[in-house]
């Protein structure tokens, strides 16, 4: 397939030499202006925004922090509590209350920690929360759930609740808990085969366990979807359902007005015009950093990281389907070179891209003006040139037909990836908790960021490989190790599905609280949901690049429907 350059506007298109360049047939953006020409949450703005809404808001807030406090003398409620509110999105306003309660369970344990000691529920839920915020529990915690025989006992698979508590602790697993893999074959297989009737919110949450447990979903997105179905259950706390309700609507308003800044930027610089060969994905690029970061505190973050997760994707596609080799030689050499006057010589659509991409950085290092901080704009600089480099590599394999060693197409392609920079530019904007060793350990090549990477790639890899390969494109993972080791197709996806396993293992590790790096947990988090990312937007096809499925639905979900 070949598109002529003629598709471009005039006043670039006249000045490139008439070539043969290659098209990837993307289809347009599937929002148009639709985030910045409708009007969002009319009546929810009536309701939850008015005079009196911060006075309702912290009304709410403290009395389900008296709600949170009144459970510490029972264990099983306390930890039910801290999950629904965790679930329901709300947690982030209640971080350190959770978090010194959580410690003072790990390290003092509970009054009634013997009475739940049977409780599969309650070992489970334990065992997940506390592994969550970083402390490391034993996983022979469940060895007293297993028989004479050594094969987890069958009159578990009557508890329900129980056997959904198990499978979703078994997510956050580390190598070599080998109790944990049994645990998560049991609990699917049994969990799969339930076809008995059950109270709607069960159901809901089986089905939805089963395609994405909590450690891999989205926070937000899983959020919205627990508000809908935590009201359906018999429990729920009228107080608590209705402080999410508020706290959702709000930031889905806080996250609509930033979308729309960020669209009517995007329209502003008219790239998806200029420059049509390439992707048009400006919300899904929102939804993808508002995985990363929902709350309220990241808002200068989310519009960085949005701005060039965009243009990033659309160097990518001028490296992967438009550029001539030479033209690519010169975009790289001054990318390196950094230097707004050292461009005349490139060709016209890049002279127009380069500016745009110095521009947000501009703005990036505008946003950091405060004393301390503009030292930040130099790492998120070095990254992009990393991108860059690796995107080049890419191409001279593509244009010189060289089929990589896999070792040597994961050396570059997990820069390519895109982690590392987004990384980079997610502690960039953040606040004080970032310093410059934050940024030392980033360079130093992290387990789990290279995880993250890891996760990212592969994935990607595995599911635009047969689309990616209906055009000239550098050879994915796929065939860098059917080449390699000489084996069918399917067993390359075998292996590389396994991989992604074991990538997730090694995040896993890194989030427990092990004295080495002193990285700060919130930091970490960052390189988890972008982990996060992956596995909810590419679970089933590129949702990326073919935007027309559920990651549709997602952002419909989170970005216009309130609660």
């Amino acid at each position: 397939m070949s598109s002529h350059v003629s598709a471009a506007p005039n006043s670039i298109r006249d000045a490139i030499p008439d070539v043969t360049r290659r098209s990837a047939n993307f289809h347009p953006s599937i929002w148009g202006d639709y985030f910045v020409c409708h009007t969002f949450n009319s009546m929810v703005n009536v309701i939850y925004f008015d005079d009196h809404f911060e006075q309702e808001f912290y009304r709410l807030k403290e009395e389900v922090k008296e709600m949170l406090y009144a459970t510490t003398n029972k264990l099983s409620e306390q930890l039910n509590f801290i999950d629904v509110i965790q679930r329901l999105g709300v947690s982030y306003l209640f971080e350190s209350d959770i978090d010194q309660m959580l410690c003072d369970l790990y390290y003092q344990g509970s009054g009634d920690d013997y009475v739940h000691d049977h409780d599969l529920q309650m070992v489970a839920l334990r065992f997940r929360l506390l592994r969550q915020q970083g402390h490391y529990v034993s996983c022979d915690v469940f060895k007293k759930f297993k028989d004479t025989e050594g094969n987890f006992k069958v009159c578990l698979t009557n508890d329900i609740q129980g056997m959904l508590s198990l499978y979703e602790a078994t997510h956050l697993r580390v190598h070599g808990e080998d109790i944990l893999e049994e645990a998560l074959t049991f609990a699917t297989t049994h969990l799969k085969s339930i076809t008995t009737d059950m109270c709607p919110p069960l159901l809901v949450k089986l089905r939805h366990a089963l395609d994405q447990p909590i450690h891999k979903d989205l926070p937000w997105l899983g959020a919205k979807r627990y508000i809908s179905s935590y009201k359906q259950e018999a429990s729920h706390g009228e107080v608590l359902l209705k402080f999410a309700k508020l706290n959702f609507n709000f930031l889905q308003n806080m996250h609509q007005k930033e979308l729309a800044d960020i669209t009517m930027w995007w329209k502003k610089v008219d790239l998806s015009k200029k420059l049509p060969f390439a992707r048009d994905r400006l919300v899904e690029c929102y939804f993808w950093i508002l995985g990363v970061c929902f709350e309220p505190q990241y808002s200068f973050t989310r519009i960085i990281m949005t701005k060039v997760i965009a243009m990033t994707s659309v160097m990518d596609d001028v490296y992967d389907v438009y550029g001539t080799m030479e033209e690519l030689v010169l975009f790289t050499d001054a990318i390196e070179r950094w230097d707004i006057s050292k461009i005349d010589h490139l060709p016209e659509y890049m002279k127009f891209f380069y500016k745009q991409l110095f521009d947000v950085f501009k703005e990036i290092e505008t946003g950091l003006a405060e004393p301390g901080r503009s030292y930040r704009v130099d790492y998120a600089k070095e990254a992009m040139k990393k991108q860059v480099q690796a995107y080049f590599v890419e191409a001279r394999w593509l244009h010189e037909n060289c089929m990589p060693t896999m070792d040597e197409y994961m050396r570059i392609s997990l820069i390519s990836s895109g982690y590392p920079l987004l990384t980079c530019i997610s502690f960039v904007g953040m606040g004080d908790i970032v310093t410059k060793d934050a940024f030392e350990w980033l360079n130093k090549d992290p387990k789990i960021v290279k995880a993250a990477s890891v996760i990212a790639r592969l994935m990607d890899d595995t599911v635009s490989h047969k689309f990616e390969q209906e055009r000239a494109h550098v050879a994915s993972a796929i065939e860098c190790y059917m080449n390699q080791h000489e084996v069918a197709e399917e067993q390359a996806y075998d292996e590389l599905r396994r991989q992604v396993v074991e990538a997730w293992k090694d995040i896993n590790e890194e989030l427990l609280i092990i004295p080495k790096d002193h990285v700060p947990i919130p930091l970490l988090t960052r390189v988890l949901n972008l982990a996060r990312v992956m596995d909810v937007m590419y679970k089933d096809g590129d949702g990326y690049t073919n935007a027309n499925g559920k990651v549709r639905n997602y952002i419909t979900s989170l970005l216009i429907e309130p609660v």
